[in-house]
């Protein structure tokens, strides 16, 4: 026998790599330049060069058996040390190497910190939608469930008065991801401090911490010095899911970390909680390799001016044709409201010309679908013909 829930997990993909899958199909049966690949958020801004001449230091200067070899299984000291100095630096915090678990990228951070958290089957996580639609799988791993609080449709800020409602006695944590995956939107300082009070309120009713949980992959990518606040200086129980995938444009070098707030109710048994999640999930000893990387590359960023042309070549030739969207202040996706009432049939008449758009439901926001941007600045010009050609389609 096996597991009937990791079966049904393991038969069906997600519909971004079902989308993503097809494309490479299409590539090959019709041509590349015909098929215009819109699904998957992986960067295409090359990591910074000092990212590959450090991977070639490290190779001659370190000795192999210690490149290669393990790491103390919550990340090596140094460069645990490292990160929490920088996160010092640069927010003012008071975090030290005994606040930080290296992790393979945010995926394991968000699972080890779910697992760290929740105990028991009447837990809830609330999560704001739009939202990556592997938050439910991450949270049912961890025996817990899932509440889903709206966006208010014209800024995709969280519906406030919806998440006051939402949070329960049951409530152990909530995910905030800004800047958002699917709608590039930044939440507001205002929105942080609402969602900060409100938790702090009803922790004070409950009589027990509610974290927060933070997803920050896409925090480097910003446009127009637009502001991402550091939770850590606005709500004492927070955990930090970081991840170096986009902010080095390293996404298959999965390493990342969580930094446990200090100033977090219990700080030092939270942290421990996180070790021992890491253990029991098999999440120990992230790559000795790129631990080192991430030391000594910590104030490296991406060059993003190519992902903000696209934005704006994207946005404002979308909105000319009659499309509806939020312009996003970060990551590298647009989410754009869908023509006519119908996903499936929208996305049917885009993928009949090339165009290969995620579809909203699957954000747990029907009626729209993600356009990943990270593409070369030609794919994109070369498919805004066949985006005026869809709109037209509705006219």
């Amino acid at each position: 026998m096996f597991n009937e829930k990791m079966y049904e997990l393991g038969s069906k993909r997600s519909v971004i790599r079902e989308l993503f899958e097809l494309g490479k199909k299409r590539a090959a049966e019709f041509g590349a330049d015909k098929v215009f690949d819109f699904s998957l958020g992986n960067p295409n801004v090359p990591a910074p060069a000092a990212v590959n001449e450090t991977i070639k230091n490290i190779l001659d200067e370190m000795p192999s058996t210690v490149i290669h070899g393990y790491t103390s299984a919550q990340g090596d000291a140094g460069t645990r040390k490292a990160v929490a100095d920088y996160i010092n630096e640069r927010f003012g915090c008071s975090v030290n190497a005994d606040n930080i678990y290296m992790t393979c990228g945010a995926a394991a951070s968000l699972t080890i910190s779910l697992k760290a958290l929740c105990s028991k089957d009447t837990d809830e996580v609330v999560i704001f939608a739009p939202y990556f639609p592997e938050y439910t799988v991450f949270i049912a791993n961890a025996n817990a469930r899932y509440v889903s609080v709206p966006a208010l449709s014209v800024t995709f800020q969280p519906d406030l008065a919806a998440f006051a409602k939402s949070v329960t006695a049951d409530t152990r944590a909530v995910i905030i991801n800004s800047p958002n995956n699917p709608s590039g939107v930044v939440y507001t300082e205002e929105t942080v401090k609402a969602i900060c009070s409100i938790l702090g309120a009803k922790s004070k009713e409950f009589g027990n911490p509610i974290y927060i949980i933070c997803d920050e992959p896409y925090r480097e990518l910003v446009y127009d010095s637009v502001n991402v606040p550091y939770l850590m200086n606005y709500y004492d129980d927070v955990l930090v899911c970081y991840s170096y995938s986009k902010s080095l444009s390293l996404p298959g070098e999965r390493i990342g970390y969580i930094a446990v707030s200090p100033k977090a109710k219990d700080s030092a048994s939270v942290y421990a909680a996180v070790c021992g999640a890491g253990r029991s999930l098999g999440y120990v000893c992230a790559p000795s390799l790129m631990q080192e990387v991430v030391k000594r590359c910590l104030k490296e960023k991406p060059d993003i001016e190519s992902y903000k042309a696209n934005r704006d070549l994207l946005y404002n030739s979308l909105t000319e044709y009659g499309y509806d969207c939020v312009k996003p202040d970060g990551a590298f996706y647009l989410f754009v409201k869908i023509l006519g009432d119908d996903e499936e049939e929208f996305c049917r008449r885009a993928s009949d010309r090339g165009l290969l758009l995620v579809p909203g439901a699957g954000f747990a926001s029907p009626g729209y679908v993600r356009i990943a941007y990270c593409v070369s600045t030609d794919t994109i010009r070369r498919s805004l013909p066949e985006f005026e050609s869809l709109a037209k389609s509705y006219r």
